[in-house]
């Protein structure tokens, strides 16, 4: 099954595959439709998290992919509008600006940190481990699914970075 919204073309250039259209329910789901099927999807962010707004996973219930939206300005503009409100509703990134705790527990780790949004607490697996981006940030998804991102974990107070060691090269 192919799984992309793209398709080659046989110049060599890429295609806008007209088979995928997105639509928000009322019941607050995002569905994605193409060809003969359709799903309630959920939208998961891929590489690179500079641009989080491109390279996007539609799932289905099982986890599994569906389509792969490179970019949403190719989607015709009722899907992207559909995607963007699924996006918004999705997840968040949370700016992390001290890390207060990490604690090992049985098969996860419990942050307790202070984002740009708030005191927040979440969990991760303790195979899990924060990515290192690109421009030096530290990027951590947790069970949600949400995003908390560390612009400069070396910049953080004493005790966070204290915290954060383990993690860091």
């Amino acid at each position: 099954m192919e799984s992309t919204l793209f398709r080659r073309a046989d110049d060599g250039t890429t295609k806008k595959s007209a088979d995928l259209s997105l639509e928000w329910r009322a019941d607050g789901s995002l569905w994605a439709m193409r060809r003969d099927e359709e799903r309630a999807v959920s939208v998961r962010r891929c590489f690179p998290w500079s641009e989080p707004a491109r390279h996007l996973s539609l799932r289905d219930a099982d986890e599994e992919e569906f389509a792969f939206v490179r970019d949403p300005v190719d989607l015709d503009q009722r899907s992207r509008a559909a995607l963007e409100r699924a996006l918004a509703v999705a997840g968040f990134v949370f700016e992390v600006t001290q890390v207060l705790e990490i604690e090992e527990e049985v098969e996860i780790r419990r942050w307790r940190v202070e984002t740009q949004q708030g005191p927040r607490t979440f969990q991760t697996r303790l195979d899990d481990w924060p990515r290192t981006l690109p421009h030096g940030g530290l990027l951590i998804r947790d069970l949600a699914g949400d995003l908390y991102h560390l612009a400069a974990p070396e910049a953080l107070d004493r005790h966070s970075r204290d915290l954060l060691w383990a993690f860091v090269d």
